[in-house]
Protein backbone atom coordinates (compact mmCIF):
# COMPACT_ATOMS: atom_id res chain seq x y z
CA UNK A 1 0.00 0.00 0.00
CA UNK A 2 1.16 3.51 -0.81
CA UNK A 3 -0.34 6.79 0.36
CA UNK A 4 0.20 10.34 -0.78
CA UNK A 5 -0.04 13.30 1.60
CA UNK A 6 -0.04 17.01 0.78
CA UNK A 7 0.67 19.50 3.59
CA UNK A 8 0.56 23.31 3.36
CA UNK A 9 3.02 25.92 4.52
CA UNK A 10 1.85 27.93 7.51
CA UNK A 11 2.35 31.38 8.96
CA UNK A 12 1.98 31.63 12.72
CA UNK A 13 1.12 34.52 15.06
CA UNK A 14 -0.21 37.01 12.44
CA UNK A 15 1.14 39.80 14.62
CA UNK A 16 -0.61 39.75 18.00
CA UNK A 17 -1.72 36.09 18.05
CA UNK A 18 1.52 34.77 19.54
CA UNK A 19 1.45 30.95 19.77
CA UNK A 20 -2.32 30.99 19.11
CA UNK A 21 -3.04 31.89 15.47
CA UNK A 22 -1.95 30.12 12.30
CA UNK A 23 -2.70 30.54 8.62
CA UNK A 24 -2.37 27.75 6.03
CA UNK A 25 -0.92 28.92 2.71
CA UNK A 26 -1.11 27.34 -0.74
CA UNK A 27 2.51 26.23 -0.89
CA UNK A 28 2.82 22.51 -0.30
CA UNK A 29 5.14 19.71 0.67
CA UNK A 30 4.22 16.25 -0.59
CA UNK A 31 4.97 12.88 0.95
CA UNK A 32 4.53 9.48 -0.69
CA UNK A 33 4.81 6.67 1.85
CA UNK A 34 4.81 2.88 1.77
CA UNK A 35 5.66 0.29 4.38
CA UNK A 36 9.19 -1.12 4.32
CA UNK A 37 11.52 -3.24 6.41
CA UNK A 38 13.67 -0.18 7.13
CA UNK A 39 13.54 3.61 6.94
CA UNK A 40 14.44 5.11 3.58
CA UNK A 41 13.87 8.76 2.68
CA UNK A 42 14.43 10.54 -0.62
CA UNK A 43 14.12 14.33 -0.73
CA UNK A 44 13.56 16.66 -3.66
CA UNK A 45 13.48 20.43 -3.44
CA UNK A 46 13.98 22.33 -0.18
CA UNK A 47 16.39 20.61 2.17
CA UNK A 48 17.70 18.10 -0.38
CA UNK A 49 21.24 17.17 0.61
CA UNK A 50 20.80 18.66 4.11
CA UNK A 51 17.88 16.86 5.72
CA UNK A 52 18.40 13.35 7.04
CA UNK A 53 17.62 10.51 4.60
CA UNK A 54 17.22 8.06 7.48
CA UNK A 55 15.36 7.42 10.71
CA UNK A 56 16.18 10.88 12.11
CA UNK A 57 14.22 12.58 9.33
CA UNK A 58 11.28 14.41 10.93
CA UNK A 59 8.76 12.96 8.47
CA UNK A 60 9.98 9.45 9.30
CA UNK A 61 9.80 10.24 13.01
CA UNK A 62 6.21 11.37 12.50
CA UNK A 63 5.34 8.06 10.85
CA UNK A 64 6.90 6.19 13.76
CA UNK A 65 4.95 8.28 16.29
CA UNK A 66 1.69 7.42 14.55
CA UNK A 67 2.50 3.69 14.75
CA UNK A 68 3.47 3.97 18.42
CA UNK A 69 0.32 5.94 19.28
CA UNK A 70 -1.81 3.31 17.55
CA UNK A 71 0.01 0.51 19.37
CA UNK A 72 1.29 -1.03 16.14
CA UNK A 73 4.81 -2.38 15.55
CA UNK A 74 6.98 -0.18 13.33
CA UNK A 75 9.60 -1.81 11.12
CA UNK A 76 10.26 0.94 8.63
CA UNK A 77 8.88 3.14 5.89
CA UNK A 78 9.89 4.26 2.43
CA UNK A 79 9.30 7.99 1.98
CA UNK A 80 9.56 10.17 -1.10
CA UNK A 81 9.40 13.83 -0.05
CA UNK A 82 8.93 16.73 -2.43
CA UNK A 83 9.55 19.88 -0.39
CA UNK A 84 8.46 23.35 -1.51
CA UNK A 85 8.20 25.02 1.91
CA UNK A 86 11.48 26.84 2.64
CA UNK A 87 13.28 25.58 5.73
CA UNK A 88 14.19 27.81 8.70
CA UNK A 89 12.23 30.76 7.28
CA UNK A 90 9.18 30.99 9.56
CA UNK A 91 6.81 29.20 7.19
CA UNK A 92 6.18 26.03 9.16
CA UNK A 93 8.54 23.59 7.44
CA UNK A 94 9.00 21.63 10.68
CA UNK A 95 5.25 21.54 11.30
CA UNK A 96 4.66 20.36 7.73
CA UNK A 97 7.16 17.55 8.28
CA UNK A 98 5.59 16.38 11.55
CA UNK A 99 2.06 16.58 10.19
CA UNK A 100 3.06 14.92 6.91
CA UNK A 101 4.64 12.00 8.74
CA UNK A 102 1.85 11.56 11.26
CA UNK A 103 -0.88 11.71 8.63
CA UNK A 104 1.02 9.35 6.31
CA UNK A 105 1.61 6.86 9.13
CA UNK A 106 -2.02 6.99 10.19
CA UNK A 107 -3.15 6.43 6.60
CA UNK A 108 -0.86 3.42 6.19
CA UNK A 109 -2.46 1.96 9.32
CA UNK A 110 -5.98 2.47 8.00
CA UNK A 111 -6.77 5.61 9.99
CA UNK A 112 -7.04 4.47 13.62
CA UNK A 113 -6.07 7.89 15.01
CA UNK A 114 -8.59 10.75 15.08
CA UNK A 115 -7.70 14.23 13.90
CA UNK A 116 -7.68 15.40 17.52
CA UNK A 117 -5.20 12.65 18.38
CA UNK A 118 -2.99 13.60 15.42
CA UNK A 119 -3.13 17.26 16.44
CA UNK A 120 -2.10 16.48 20.02
CA UNK A 121 0.80 14.33 18.80
CA UNK A 122 1.95 17.01 16.35
CA UNK A 123 1.73 19.81 18.94
CA UNK A 124 3.70 17.77 21.46
CA UNK A 125 6.39 17.04 18.88
CA UNK A 126 6.57 20.64 17.61
CA UNK A 127 6.39 22.22 21.06
CA UNK A 128 3.48 24.58 20.30
CA UNK A 129 0.20 24.16 18.42
CA UNK A 130 -0.12 27.16 16.09
CA UNK A 131 1.69 25.91 12.96
CA UNK A 132 0.68 22.26 13.23
CA UNK A 133 -2.98 23.17 13.69
CA UNK A 134 -3.03 25.23 10.49
CA UNK A 135 -1.07 22.54 8.62
CA UNK A 136 -3.50 19.83 9.67
CA UNK A 137 -6.80 21.74 9.43
CA UNK A 138 -6.22 24.50 6.89
CA UNK A 139 -7.60 28.04 6.86
CA UNK A 140 -7.11 30.52 9.67
CA UNK A 141 -6.80 28.53 12.87
CA UNK A 142 -7.08 29.37 16.54
CA UNK A 143 -5.51 26.83 18.88
CA UNK A 144 -5.11 26.45 22.61
CA UNK A 145 -3.42 23.84 24.81
CA UNK A 146 -6.09 22.75 27.31
CA UNK A 147 -4.03 20.47 29.53
CA UNK A 148 -3.15 16.76 29.57
CA UNK A 149 -1.75 17.10 26.05
CA UNK A 150 -5.07 18.09 24.45
CA UNK A 151 -5.45 20.90 21.93
CA UNK A 152 -8.65 22.86 21.33
CA UNK A 153 -8.66 24.18 17.77
CA UNK A 154 -11.02 25.95 15.37
CA UNK A 155 -10.52 26.71 11.68
CA UNK A 156 -12.12 29.95 10.46
CA UNK A 157 -12.84 31.21 6.94
CA UNK A 158 -10.85 34.15 5.59
CA UNK A 159 -12.39 36.93 3.47
CA UNK A 160 -11.60 36.48 -0.21
CA UNK A 161 -10.89 40.22 -0.47
CA UNK A 162 -7.74 39.79 1.62
CA UNK A 163 -4.57 38.75 -0.16
CA UNK A 164 -1.40 37.52 1.51
CA UNK A 165 2.09 38.38 0.29
CA UNK A 166 5.01 36.40 1.70
CA UNK A 167 8.57 37.74 1.51
CA UNK A 168 11.16 34.99 1.97
CA UNK A 169 14.70 36.30 2.62
CA UNK A 170 17.64 34.11 1.67
CA UNK A 171 18.92 34.33 5.24
CA UNK A 172 17.64 31.76 7.74
CA UNK A 173 16.64 31.89 11.38
CA UNK A 174 16.38 29.31 14.15
CA UNK A 175 13.14 29.27 16.13
CA UNK A 176 15.08 28.59 19.33
CA UNK A 177 17.15 31.73 18.81
CA UNK A 178 14.06 33.80 18.01
CA UNK A 179 12.41 32.59 21.22
CA UNK A 180 15.54 33.19 23.28
CA UNK A 181 15.39 36.95 22.70
CA UNK A 182 11.92 37.19 24.27
CA UNK A 183 11.67 38.35 27.90
CA UNK A 184 10.38 35.91 30.55
CA UNK A 185 7.61 38.29 31.64
CA UNK A 186 5.55 41.11 30.12
CA UNK A 187 3.80 44.14 31.56
CA UNK A 188 0.06 44.10 32.06
CA UNK A 189 -0.22 46.98 29.58
CA UNK A 190 1.49 44.95 26.86
CA UNK A 191 -0.60 41.86 27.62
CA UNK A 192 -3.82 43.89 27.42
CA UNK A 193 -2.60 45.55 24.20
CA UNK A 194 -2.18 42.15 22.53
CA UNK A 195 -5.43 40.70 23.84
CA UNK A 196 -7.26 43.70 22.38
CA UNK A 197 -5.48 43.40 19.02
CA UNK A 198 -5.96 39.67 18.55
CA UNK A 199 -9.65 40.03 19.40
CA UNK A 200 -9.94 42.91 16.92
CA UNK A 201 -8.06 40.93 14.26
CA UNK A 202 -10.42 37.95 14.46
CA UNK A 203 -13.50 40.17 14.60
CA UNK A 204 -12.32 42.27 11.63
CA UNK A 205 -11.64 39.20 9.47
CA UNK A 206 -14.92 37.50 10.32
CA UNK A 207 -17.06 40.61 9.88
CA UNK A 208 -15.28 41.91 6.80
CA UNK A 209 -14.20 45.10 8.58
CA UNK A 210 -10.92 45.23 6.72
CA UNK A 211 -10.48 48.89 7.66
CA UNK A 212 -9.56 47.68 11.16
CA UNK A 213 -6.79 45.32 10.09
CA UNK A 214 -3.99 47.88 10.25
CA UNK A 215 -4.49 48.46 13.98
CA UNK A 216 -5.33 44.82 14.62
CA UNK A 217 -1.97 43.52 13.38
CA UNK A 218 0.08 45.47 15.95
CA UNK A 219 2.00 43.48 18.55
CA UNK A 220 4.07 44.06 21.68
CA UNK A 221 4.89 40.51 22.77
CA UNK A 222 7.40 39.22 20.24
CA UNK A 223 8.12 41.42 17.23
CA UNK A 224 9.74 44.36 19.10
CA UNK A 225 12.24 41.99 20.70
CA UNK A 226 13.01 40.14 17.47
CA UNK A 227 14.04 43.34 15.71
CA UNK A 228 17.59 42.78 16.94
CA UNK A 229 17.64 39.64 14.79
CA UNK A 230 16.01 41.36 11.80
CA UNK A 231 17.04 45.05 11.93
CA UNK A 232 15.89 45.51 8.33
CA UNK A 233 12.30 44.61 9.19
CA UNK A 234 10.94 48.16 9.86
CA UNK A 235 12.20 49.36 6.47
CA UNK A 236 10.52 46.48 4.63
CA UNK A 237 7.30 46.87 6.64
CA UNK A 238 7.19 50.57 5.77
CA UNK A 239 7.78 49.78 2.09
CA UNK A 240 4.91 47.29 2.15
CA UNK A 241 2.57 49.81 3.73
CA UNK A 242 3.64 52.55 1.32
CA UNK A 243 2.82 50.21 -1.57
CA UNK A 244 -0.68 49.59 -0.26
CA UNK A 245 -0.46 46.81 2.36
CA UNK A 246 -2.75 47.32 5.35
CA UNK A 247 -0.16 45.66 7.55
CA UNK A 248 2.99 43.55 7.54
CA UNK A 249 4.18 41.17 10.26
CA UNK A 250 6.80 38.54 10.94
CA UNK A 251 5.77 35.11 9.71
CA UNK A 252 6.20 32.89 12.73
CA UNK A 253 9.65 33.41 14.21
CA UNK A 254 10.89 34.96 10.94
CA UNK A 255 12.77 35.95 8.94
CA UNK A 256 9.93 35.77 6.38
CA UNK A 257 7.38 38.58 6.44
CA UNK A 258 3.65 38.35 5.77
CA UNK A 259 1.88 41.36 4.29
CA UNK A 260 -1.89 41.73 4.32
CA UNK A 261 -3.11 43.34 1.09
CA UNK A 262 -6.46 44.53 -0.24
CA UNK A 263 -5.38 45.83 -3.65
CA UNK A 264 -2.41 45.10 -5.93
CA UNK A 265 -0.44 42.29 -4.33
CA UNK A 266 2.25 42.34 -7.03
CA UNK A 267 3.12 45.97 -6.32
CA UNK A 268 3.49 45.17 -2.62
CA UNK A 269 5.63 42.13 -3.38
CA UNK A 270 8.05 44.07 -5.60
CA UNK A 271 8.30 46.90 -3.06
CA UNK A 272 9.16 44.47 -0.28
CA UNK A 273 11.83 42.79 -2.41
CA UNK A 274 13.35 46.16 -3.29
CA UNK A 275 13.46 47.32 0.33
CA UNK A 276 15.07 44.05 1.41
CA UNK A 277 17.65 44.32 -1.38
CA UNK A 278 18.46 47.87 -0.29
CA UNK A 279 19.29 46.43 3.13
CA UNK A 280 21.80 44.08 1.46
CA UNK A 281 19.70 40.91 1.61
CA UNK A 282 18.25 39.04 -1.31
CA UNK A 283 14.81 37.46 -1.18
CA UNK A 284 11.68 36.73 -3.13
CA UNK A 285 8.09 37.74 -2.54
CA UNK A 286 4.88 36.27 -3.89
CA UNK A 287 1.15 36.37 -3.24
CA UNK A 288 -0.15 33.09 -1.84
CA UNK A 289 -3.74 31.94 -1.52
CA UNK A 290 -5.10 30.51 1.71
CA UNK A 291 -5.11 26.71 1.80
CA UNK A 292 -8.56 25.74 3.08
CA UNK A 293 -8.07 21.96 3.23
CA UNK A 294 -5.01 21.39 5.40
CA UNK A 295 -3.30 18.01 5.19
CA UNK A 296 -4.88 15.87 2.45
CA UNK A 297 -4.27 12.14 1.99
CA UNK A 298 -5.08 9.84 -0.89
CA UNK A 299 -3.91 6.49 -2.23
CA UNK A 300 -0.80 6.88 -4.36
Amino acid sequence: MRVHVRVPATSANLGPGFDALGLALALHNEVTASESDRVRVTIEGEGAGRLSPGAENVVARGVRKAYEAAGRPFKGVALACVNRVPTARGLGSSAAAWVGGLVAGNALLGGPLSRDALLALAARAEGHPDNVTAALMGGLTVSCATGQGRIAAISLPVPAAVRWVVLVPEVTSATAEARAVLPPTFTRADAVFNVQRVALLLAALQSGRLDCLGEALDDRLHQPYRLRLFPWMPTVVEAARAAGAVGCVLSGAGPSLLAVVRDDADVVARSMESALAAAGIRGRAAALAVDTEGAVVDSA
